[in-house]
């Protein structure tokens, strides 16, 4: 039988954007809910198409949260940043959520980056002098 099984370290960058993403997946959500409640949609389509957009953003934002290790996660995350923007196209208020997340966003991968950045050149010292 095999030891405990080690966890995988996760940088910074990888830890900020998950939990962005996670709690955007809940805004993603609502922002469907108003989108339905006010009947947002364009005059032919289907009110209930907004729940359907909203879930399908929200259970995407969640899938990445799951894989930001990845720079191709990290596009595809800043992606949908872009599309809760556009959404105000239909519900105003969603700029304010936009902006907000999308700050959130920009900032967890520059300051994350540096972190983790920061974070492997101290360990790359340590290890040169032998700590």
């Amino acid at each position: 039988m095999s030891g405990p099984r080690v966890r995988r370290r996760r940088g910074a960058r990888e830890s900020l954007l998950s939990v962005i993403l996670g709690f955007e997946s809940i805004v993603a959500f609502l922002a469907g809910l108003a989108v339905y409640g006010l009947r947002a949609l364009p005059e032919g389509i289907e009110p209930w198409w907004g729940i359907v957009g909203g879930v399908v953003l929200g259970v995407l934002m969640i899938a990445l949260a799951g894989v930001t290790r990845y720079r191709w996660a990290v596009i595809a995350g800043g992606a949908l940043q872009v599309v809760i923007a556009l959404g105000a196209i239909l519900v105003p208020a969603l700029l304010i959520a936009a902006a907000v997340f999308g700050a959130l966003y920009v900032y967890g991968t520059i300051k994350g980056g540096a972190l983790d950045a920061r974070n492997a050149s101290l360990a790359a010292e340590a290890e040169k002098n032998g700590d």
